[in-house]
């Protein structure tokens, strides 16, 4: 007996046409969630296929996934059920691109490595460095809030969206916001979309604020001792005049091991801050002497880490949770939310908590925006590490934070929430779910509150 994706086949390829969807066994795998399998692929051209595909599916009782990229499918508790994967690579059109004026509209499958090629050659860029920017798309971006280390002076894509196009479950096509900064109509709705992992509606357009690109860059490493010297390192430079793109820590050995630096040797440095600055060459320079005298201060050793290599290093950086996992499979990994002044002093308690567990903890903090993410190996069993993420997630909340099970096995997730307890205003977004997607078509049981 055919599955009820398999006899909705015919109405899809009506919609998409015969050579934009798939039935293939090893083509369906590449979009496996936690295990499940979609039955079936579907591709759209056009926004308007998008929301009829959509449609298609509630009205079949079909449970949907959107995917982009893939490189962030794996984010969230397993799905109820899992039907059909709907890919949006085919929505790449730029509706417009006005560099004088800042803004863009971008197709959400546009990977944003192709974009920011687009910018370069006007001097601008949008300036997000989530995990796997190499393969991203912009929907997947947004839909996800990612970002990197950039976040620490350019915060998160709700920062940079101005206004967005959004297909429904009804077969309808939504906009909110508008072309121009200055336009603010639909801002709250905007708000809502952006971070809702595809539970609400499929991100079809984007219209973005773009940025003039720093005219120099120049990334510089102190390397340090222990966390209460990183502390103070990191108050100094942010009680200073020093002004920095992105900020991120870690330990000597993840440095070293992702092949960008690290000194982890016998008796060496224990820690590694790596900062950015931007600006002209006597920005540049000026910054460059205060961060040195700030390291000094703390006895720090410093040096500039050049060109393409640093640029290098920071994707690398970015990309910590995707190439931990792919190094480790059997990983999990965390993404941490502190308030600033509490990020060391958390992260050293966890790494008692998996000393004593005999865990590794290889981690990348965002010192500047209280963000940690942190890997643990060598975990035994699901039921012991099930029973040390709630022990962080429970030390995380107790200092005003949050935890984020960003990659797990599907025996792990099995007995963590990957959300935690819903954040405030959940219940406006159970609402909003109860409204744009009454039959819980998308990513059923996925989201926060396994809405």
């Amino acid at each position: 007996m055919p599955t009820a994706a398999e006899a909705a086949r015919a109405e899809f390829a009506g919609i998409v046409g015969e050579t934009q969807l798939t039935q293939e066994p090893s083509a369906c795998a590449q979009f496996a969630v936690d295990g499940k399998v979609p039955d079936c692929v579907v591709f759209p051209n056009t926004p308007e296929q998008t929301a009829q595909v959509l449609k298609c599916a509630a009205d079949r009782d079909l449970a949907v996934i959107v995917a982009g990229g893939t490189t962030r499918l794996g984010l969230g508790n397993p799905p109820r059920r899992y039907d059909v994967a709907l890919c949006t690579r085919k929505l790449t059109k730029i509706s417009y691109y006005e560099p004088a004026d800042l803004t863009a509209g971008v197709g959400a499958g546009t990977p944003l490595e192709d974009l920011q090629n687009l910018l370069r050659r006007d001097r601008l860029w949008l300036p997000l460095d989530p995990p796997g920017s190499g393969r991203t798309t912009l929907g997947g971006v947004v839909a996800t809030n990612a970002a990197g280390p950039l976040r620490h002076s350019y915060g998160t894509p709700r920062d940079m969206v101005v206004g967005m196009q959004i297909a429904t479950t009804s077969g309808k096509l939504i906009r909110t916001g508008g072309r121009v900064v200055k336009n603010v109509a639909g801002y709250d709705l905007g708000k809502l979309l952006i971070g809702s992992y595809g539970t609400l509606g499929v991100i079809t357009e984007v219209n973005l604020k773009l940025y003039p690109l720093p005219v120099e860059r120049e990334t510089s490493v102190f390397s340090v001792g222990t966390l209460s010297i990183a502390r103070n390192l990191r108050l100094r430079i942010l009680n200073s005049p020093v002004s920095l793109l992105r900020m991120a820590l870690m330990d000597a050995e993840t440095a070293e091991g992702f092949s960008f630096g690290g000194q982890s040797g016998r008796g060496g440095p224990q820690l590694e801050l790596w900062v950015e600055a931007g600006g002209s060459k006597s920005v540049i320079s000026r910054t460059w002497r205060g961060l040195n005298e700030l390291g000094r201060a703390v006895s720090a050793g410093f040096r500039v880490q050049e060109g393409e290599s640093a640029q290098e290093a920071w994707q690398a950086i970015s990309d910590f949770d995707n190439r931990l996992r792919s190094t480790y499979p059997e990983a999990v990994v965390l993404k941490c939310i502190l308030p600033i002044a509490e990020a060391e002093e958390f992260l050293g308690l966890v790494q008692q908590e998996a000393q004593n567990e005999r865990v590794r903890t290889p981690f990348v903090v965002y010192p500047g925006v209280g963000i940690i993410h942190i890997g643990l190996l060598d975990l035994q069993n699901a039921v012991r590490a099930a029973g040390l993420i709630h022990r962080i997630r429970a030390a995380a909340e107790k200092a005003g934070g949050a935890v984020v099970v960003v990659y797990a096995t599907p025996e792990i997730k099995m007995q963590v929430d990957v959300w935690g307890t819903p954040p405030s205003g959940f219940d406006l977004m159970r609402r909003m779910k109860t409204t744009w997607d009454p039959k819980g078509t998308l990513a059923p049981g996925r989201f926060a509150g396994s809405i």
